[in-house]
């Protein structure tokens, strides 16, 4: 059964109405009609069963047969702190974070990002990001969509982070993720907080600006992995060990 993401608002009750893209995905694309059936969510953890009653070019109407829970959310909420990067790297990580299970994600700009990044994010593309989550999501059966926090300069996202937070670089030797996350779990895993640098990783006074606040240095191993990957890995390990990829 197909799945859209929709706004809490487009749920009134028993009856649905949806607007704008997904109109013509439902109607000219996927070809569907009065009696066809799809899922829908409003990203607060429901799902709703619709069978549709109306379709036209403007709009599409339905009516709920059903809802229920959505169990596809891992119990461990991750906030990715990604650093941008340059071309289409960090939308791959938005698609594939997506996949794996994150939760929230905080673009930041660090001190070895090259130079305008921050400067090319505008609303065009945080619009194309926000689509690229949302089919993601889609696709993936998630129950939730994952936030898109505003572009945040490093040290005001390690500021903002509250919680479990570690950052992954390769200037750490002892501490690793499997270490620090075992040690933690004596207290609350519920949430983590990553924090991944960019291409030329970060440098070490940003590396001790954030111990100062609480947020950990761990190393991901002996190999370095690249920038797109790194945030992948490790939050594929954190879920690992929290038990959210064993069956439901």
């Amino acid at each position: 059964m197909h799945r859209f993401f929709i706004p809490p608002q487009w749920i009134d009750q028993d009856k649905v109405v949806i607007k704008g893209e997904q109109v013509h995905q439902i109607r000219n694309v996927l070809r569907m009609t009065r009696g066809d059936c799809i899922l829908v969510l409003d990203s607060s953890g429901w799902q709703y069963e619709v069978e549709l009653r109306y379709v036209d070019r403007q709009q599409v109407q339905g009516v709920v047969l059903e809802r229920s829970l959505s169990l596809s959310e891992p119990r461990t909420e991750i906030t990715l702190y990604q650093a941008l990067l340059k071309g289409e790297k960090f939308e791959f990580i938005l698609q594939k974070g997506t996949e794996l299970g994150i939760a929230s994600f905080v673009p930041m700009v660090c001190e070895r990002c090259v130079a305008g990044l921050a400067k090319d994010v505008g609303d065009k593309k945080l619009n194309r990001w926000q689509r690229i989550i949302a089919e993601a999501a889609e696709q993936s059966r998630r129950g939730k969509l994952p936030l898109l926090k505003p572009v945040l300069p490093f040290d005001r996202a390690c500021q903002s982070a509250t919680g479990f937070s570690l950052l992954a670089w390769e200037g750490e030797q002892a501490l690793g993720l499997r270490a620090a996350l075992r040690a933690q779990m004596t207290r609350d895993t519920s949430s983590v907080n990553l924090f991944i640098g960019p291409e030329g990783g970060f440098s070490p006074a940003e590396v001790e600006f954030a111990r100062a606040r609480g947020v950990l240095p761990i190393t991901l191993g002996s190999r370095v992995l690249r920038a797109e990957t790194a945030g992948l890995v490790a939050a594929t390990a954190v879920l690992y060990e929290c038990g959210d990829l064993d069956p439901a």
